[in-house]
């Protein structure tokens, strides 16, 4: 199958390059981006006699044309418009950024951008494969999840989905490494300010604060607001979400581990670790994987939920590509199966 990448000189861009380029069913059929008319390697010098495509100007009706798939690396406020020009055009569109994501009204309060057409984000599917597989197999357009949100609603899904819970007792403490922030300059993120540092930012302000509740309302319709704090990390990549959550009846970790596992012993990305142990985010890193450690408080009545990802693979790149081989009728895992970069 063909596919094409618009926004290709973004970290999720270059992500995707890197995973179709040895993917066995795609084809890079194109790469586009408003740099036009030169190599990608002159963007991102490690392509260098790997790929020698041009990157292209954006013309939607020659990559419908063209293409089979066409992914969306462009930021928020940018996407939504360019799906619209792919509406009604023979070709499936997997967007990364948050534009189908979050209904008008929402989206213009968090994301401070003109909305998406409504029809597009009602017609959206949302991208989280291990939840969504079925209604992914038969859509037109994916919204991929967030990062944050990947990491966050893997590793509290099991319990809300069996209403194990205190509706309002959601606290995500997440934390991410530069890379999240994109490939723009900027003072907190550049070396000096970010090096050696660890800095709290967008308190209780994050944009991915609808879009976690929204899930989390569609498994259980009695949640409530959450706590979500972020924080940058001076590492390049990776997020861990630290949740504490107060249950409604008294379990020990063992019980819940045995549910979790439960849950996701089919899921080929997600990996339950054994109980008192709890994954870090380089064990993740370049991978596809969200790892999941567990602990029950019998002290508190609190469960505490460790998940992390890589925030370009599974929180990105990875997980489109795993959307895409849905979409594909392909081997879900196919292209993705990358053994962590460690250390």
């Amino acid at each position: 199958m063909n596919v094409s990448i618009i926004g290709t000189t973004g970290y999720g861009g270059a992500e995707l390059l890197r995973i179709l380029k040895q993917h066995p069913e795609f084809n890079i059929k194109s790469i586009h981006s408003t740099k036009d008319n030169i190599p990608i390697w002159t963007e991102y010098p490690h392509l260098y006699g790997i790929l020698d495509e041009n990157l292209q100007g954006i013309d939607s009706e020659q990559i419908a044309a063209q293409s089979d798939i066409v992914f969306l690396a462009t930021p928020s406020g940018i996407s939504g418009k360019l799906a619209e020009d792919f509406s009604g055009k023979d070709v499936k569109v997997i967007d990364l950024s948050g534009d189908l994501r979050i209904p008008a009204q929402a989206y213009q309060k968090w994301y401070k951008h003109a909305p998406a057409n409504e029809s597009l984000v009602e017609k959206a599917v949302y991208g989280l494969p291990e939840w969504h597989r079925r209604e992914i197999a038969s859509a037109e357009i994916i919204s991929n999840p967030g990062c944050y949100p990947t990491a966050a609603l893997l590793s509290l899904a099991p319990v809300v989905n069996e209403n194990l819970i205190r509706p309002d007792s959601v606290v995500i403490d997440a934390k991410s490494g530069v890379s999240g922030a994109g490939r723009a300059l900027s003072r907190t993120t550049s070396y000096a300010e970010a090096n050696e540092n660890l800095r709290v930012y967008k308190v209780n302000q994050h944009q991915h604060t609808p879009e976690i509740e929204q899930q989390l309302m569609k498994w259980n319709s009695e949640m409530k607001p959450i706590t979500f704090t972020t924080h940058l990390l001076p590492i390049t990549r990776g997020i861990m979400t630290t949740s504490y959550v107060q249950l409604t009846k008294e379990y020990t970790s063992s019980q819940i581990l045995e549910l979790y596992q439960s849950v996701y012993e089919n899921q080929p990305f997600v990996r339950i670790r054994p109980e008192n142990t709890f994954p870090s985010v380089k064990e993740v890193a370049g991978s596809n994987f969200c790892d999941i450690g567990i602990h029950m408080d019998s002290r508190t009545g609190r469960l505490t939920i460790v998940s992390v990802i890589d925030n370009l693979m599974k929180g990105a790149a990875g997980q489109a590509v795993q959307n895409a081989n849905i979409i594909s009728g392909c081997d879900e895992a196919a292209g993705l199966g990358f053994v962590p970069l460690y250390p």
